[in-house]
């Protein structure tokens, strides 16, 4: 297995067909609806401290996949990322920290013009030719986040206690990316 000090240098560019950008969200309190976007790009900037680098990520929100139509729809709308007036996500790294081997992306999620700083567990996968003679890097990445800091407000009380939908959403990144 490669470390992260053996990512050489340079830009290296997202590959959305074979990396994933997905959320987890509670549903009436007793399960977890999975979802994902299925349109995104971004960009890693690798220096040579490898701490020093960044990441930049765009993610069309209008894309979002729940393998439900309804609930994909109620998803787009003013109840939630209303994409009309607010068509992406951004990611825009403000830091890695190294502590112990276990590494912490810093950054500002941008969602509905709201700006939040957020920590992601990274988690570094390696680095490999591919067999056309590209350079590939992966890592995955983990944050929870309370959608209401982003005006994410909508939900409806249950009549037995709490809600239909659940105010901590996990967000889960594998990412696939190729040297420019």
């Amino acid at each position: 297995m490669s470390a992260v000090t053996d990512v050489s240098p340079g830009t290296w560019t997202v590959d959305p067909s074979h990396s994933v950008v997905g959320f987890t969200a509670r549903h009436l309190m007793i399960s977890k609806v999975r979802g994902r976007f299925a349109s995104f790009s971004g960009a890693l900037i690798i220096t040579d401290d490898p701490l020093s680098s960044s990441v930049s990520a765009i993610v069309d929100l209008a894309s979002v996949t729940t393998g439900d139509d309804t609930r994909d729809e109620h998803l787009r709308g003013a109840d939630f990322f209303d994409v009309e007036r607010f068509p992406t996500m951004s990611f825009t790294s403000t830091g890695i920290k190294d502590e112990g081997g276990d590494l912490e992306l810093f950054g500002d999620l941008t969602i509905k013009d709201v700006t939040r700083q957020v920590a992601f567990e990274l988690e570094f996968n390696g680095v490999t030719t591919d067999p056309w003679g590209g350079t590939r890097v992966g890592f995955s990445a983990e944050t929870e986040v309370n959608r209401r800091d982003w005006g994410l407000e909508w939900n409806v009380a249950l009549d037995t206690g709490g809600v239909l939908v659940g105010e901590k959403i996990k967000i889960g990144l594998d990412i696939e990316a190729v040297k420019a």
